[in-house]
């Protein structure tokens, strides 16, 4: 074993974890899945099968929810469809690239990257629905005690990926604060308003912090939970504590897939819509179906999955101060609500415009956000569905009597 896995185990050992936990723990959380990562190679060569069978790529993050219910409850096949057990990808890369390829008709992305696919890309990418609201967190090593943004100064943070929500919304809060986030190598030194930030896929964030490579990672759950249970570390702000209901995974499919077939189309976003009602009104019976401890979905235990989707207490939640509106707000650790708002759309637009990312983004030059509202997302299909399943407009921030618009809150 390497030092860095030494010292992972050392760590861990301390709080009460025995050597065959940490193992799956670790498997769990990518620390030992390199398996898991599917080559790019072999996906750009790959040929996309020529039939409808419905095809889930997915990350082992609550965010996939909806596709996961909707697979392991039966609702496809309800629908009359067939579908293929959904395939776990470790990273957003492989993620995007197996979509790309055709590998998958039906996928979870974080809202900005099918911005980037669609309109740096020119990749037909259709945004079918919301998978979910809120359901992220900023979470701090003890090492750091990091109390709110302003601590965050001279640290290394890991998001995601650079178009992600993870991302924006962690500049919002670094910049209320007065902090400037940089990319820069971990071993450049940082002044005391800078904060370092770095691509990390999500299972390996909590074995980093535990090791210190890392001071803070802001992700989707489980792996927030993870963190707290398993790599000392303590949730700053939850994010939908700060973007009241805010989207962050988004129900994908290809452009071509859905003009060429809409009745197979509807079927699988009623069965998408279906998932997420029964998710929002069983939250813990659902997670306790995705983790390892029931049908597998997620590699995490139950009870960290059942800890990432209900525990929102502000009591739990003091110190740090990481619940401040719920009162307000109104809503959850993670909720589901399929309606995919123009409004959060266009605010996404404008927010990557002032966001911090690696590589080229000139794309979002002139990118105008109502015309992307239109043209990426598609409304027809999950407002059939959600006429045909009631029971969404229980979900946090729908208003019965307007329930295709609301207005965006951000309070840091």
């Amino acid at each position: 074993m390497s030092k860095n896995k030494d010292d992972e185990l050392d760590y861990l050992q301390k709080h009460e974890m025995n050597r065959r936990d940490f193992m799956l723990d670790m498997l769990a959380m990518g620390g030992l899945a390199a398996g898991m990562t599917l080559p790019g190679m072999s996906l750009a060569n790959m040929t996309p099968p020529d039939d409808e069978v419905v095809r889930i790529g997915y990350l082992p993050i609550t965010d996939a929810t909806a596709l996961l219910v909707a697979h392991g409850m039966g609702f496809f096949e309800d629908e009359g469809l067939k579908s293929e057990k959904p395939t776990l990808i470790r990273g957003w890369s492989p993620l995007v690239e197996g979509f790309a390829a055709g590998k998958f008709n039906l996928v979870h992305l974080l809202k900005p990257i099918p911005v980037w696919m669609r309109y740096n890309n020119q990749f037909p990418v259709k945004v079918m629905s919301w998978a979910h609201i809120n359901g992220s967190a900023l979470v701090v090593g003890k090492h750091v005690g990091a109390e709110d943004f302003k601590d965050l100064g001279g640290k290394q943070v890991a998001v995601p990926y650079w178009y992600s929500m993870h991302n924006i919304v962690l500049q919002m809060g670094l910049r209320s604060a007065g902090l400037k986030p940089v990319i820069k190598d971990q071993t450049a030194k940082l002044a005391t308003d800078e904060v370092n930030l770095m691509i990390m896929p999500p299972p390996d964030m909590p074995p980093a912090l535990a090791a210190k490579k890392i001071d803070a990672f802001i992700v989707a759950e489980p792996f927030n939970a993870f963190g707290e249970m398993k790599a000392g570390g303590k949730i700053m702000r939850f994010t939908g504590d700060m973007w009241k209901n805010h989207p962050c995974c988004v129900i994908c499919m290809n452009e071509n897939t859905v003009n060429a077939n809409p009745e197979w189309t509807q079927k699988v976003m009623n069965a998408i819509v279906r998932a997420e009602v029964y998710a929002q009104e069983n939250k813990a019976e659902v997670a306790m179906m995705m983790s390892r401890d029931g049908k597998g979905y997620l590699p995490m235990p139950g009870k960290a999955v059942v800890r990432a989707m209900t525990d929102y207490d502000e009591g739990h939640y003091a110190k740090p101060h990481a619940i401040r509106h719920k009162q307000e707000f109104e809503n959850g650790r993670i909720d589901f609500s399929p309606y995919p708002y123009p409004s959060a759309t266009e605010m996404i637009i404008e927010a990557m415009n002032e966001t911090l990312v690696g590589g080229e983004n000139t794309f979002l030059q002139g990118l105008d956000p109502k015309f992307v509202a239109k043209d990426l997302v598609d409304y027809k299909h999950v407002k059939s569905a959600m006429a045909k399943y009631k029971g969404w407009e229980k979900a946090p921030g729908v208003d019965p009597t307007n329930p295709f618009s609301r207005k965006e809150i951000v309070k840091i």
